[in-house]
């Protein structure tokens, strides 16, 4: 595939989520991605059929493994020999980024640390993504999606209740996490190019997820105080999400309340409100918000949300509001579909999908979603001729010695 990172080779020794996001990422762009499996295990997501009692697989596919992965190589290698380890020398030799999220431990035990790797090639750019960061008391402890949602103060901000926390579903932090570690090493790449220096580029779910919060988390520093993301405490009522009469939910964002108040009352049938003392302006509406809003709740029961949605963009003289929409009416937004947020692919054994698509736009090369995640070892051989130039007697050779 062309694209802007094309001529770009990326190698990924990694399991699980956040590494492997980063490596779809850059070939989404272009870059040819080598992934390096386990020569008996493979990518330990590949077993993930179920993550916390919920079923990832559909048809025989692993959803978590064929997102993580496609337009990847599978190379299977056993890097704890020395054959190995000297043909993993060979890729890094012509490879530009490599790529993982395996323990200190493990990358101390296979030899795979930034100081080993840059010694075969110094201008290699090291990408690693932790739980924790390298450094501080808790860098070796084991971390997770959910876990980085609780240290990072994330299950307090999606809280609805006072005090009482609230995991995101699905999978927030790895997906951040892969994004940060893509941005990371591309922007090493620009270094290395501009000043001829590989070097080591670390993230970590903790502090990508302390990031995705930086407004927030920068607020609650200055004003010894977070802000509330509780629908029953929110002042301005114009900045509120409220159920419909169908049970699906619309919101407004409207910080400039003000200026649409008068249209709002106008489009939610309740025209009497627009001069009553007690709402006349944001003011008044903050001192009196828990009926006000109860007032608005009431109102909005008695239409469906697309009603609604039909009357606000008819009436509500531009205020800023959206339909909340859940995970499965994404497919068929058209607004998603438009912009190709989410896209048809060609899959080799489910046929057409439609599957997140690349956010990114560019003009003179684009990227593409296009693509689908490798069987284990589906590239071994193709990998090992043309590109480290090997012949069909090695091939059999490494097969017979376990290397491959």
């Amino acid at each position: 595939m062309s694209g802007p990172l094309e001529g770009i080779r990326v190698l990924e020794c990694a399991g699980y989520l956040s590494a492997p996001t980063a490596g779809y990422m850059l070939g989404d762009m272009g870059a040819e991605v080598i992934k390096l499996e386990d020569r008996v295990r493979g990518d330990p997501t590949r077993g993930f059929f179920e993550v916390f009692g919920m079923k990832t697989a559909h048809q025989g596919i692993n959803v978590l493994f064929e997102t993580a992965n496609r337009h990847k190589k599978s190379v299977t290698l056993d890097i704890s020999k020395e054959e190995g380890k000297r043909i993993l020398h060979q890729l890094v030799k012509v490879s530009d980024i490599f790529l993982t999220n395996y323990s200190p431990s493990a990358i101390s035990n296979l030899q795979i640390d930034f100081a080993t790797l840059s010694r075969h090639n110094p201008r290699l750019v090291y990408g690693i993504a932790t739980g924790y960061g390298l450094k501080g008391p808790d860098c070796d402890k084991r971390a997770f999606d959910t876990i980085a949602q609780a240290r990072s103060g994330m299950m307090y901000a999606f809280g609805e209740s006072e005090g009482v926390p609230s995991q995101i579903g699905g999978i927030i932090f790895d997906q951040m996490t892969g994004t940060m570690l893509a941005y990371g090493v591309l922007s090493a790449i620009i270094a290395r190019d501009r000043q001829g220096v590989g070097q080591q580029v670390e993230v970590s779910l903790l502090g990508s997820g302390i990031h995705l919060q930086a407004y927030g988390v920068n607020g609650a520093m200055l004003r010894g105080r977070t802000m509330s993301s509780s629908r029953k405490t929110l002042k301005n009522p114009l900045a509120n999400h409220y159920e419909c009469a169908d049970g699906k939910w619309l919101v407004l964002s409207e910080s400039q309340s003000d200026k649409y108040w008068p249209a709002f009352c106008d489009a939610l049938g309740i025209p009497e409100l627009k001069n009553d003392p007690r709402y006349l302006n944001v003011v008044e509406r903050k001192k009196n918000f828990r009926e006000l809003t109860s007032t608005i709740e009431n109102v909005f029961k008695t239409k469906t949300r697309d009603e609604w949605v039909s009357i606000l963009e008819e009436k509500g003289g531009g205020l800023a509001f959206s339909p909340i929409l859940s995970l499965m009416e994404l497919g068929s937004d058209p607004q998603v579909l438009a912009n190709e947020y989410i896209t048809k692919v060609d899959h080799p054994s489910l046929g057409q999908l439609n599957v997140v698509g690349v956010p990114v736009k560019l003009s003179a090369t684009a990227p593409s979603a296009q693509g689908y995640a490798p069987n284990f070892g589906e590239h071994t051989e193709d990998v090992l001729i043309n590109v480290l130039g090997y012949n069909w007697d090695d091939i059999q050779r490494l097969k017979e010695g376990e290397i491959i």
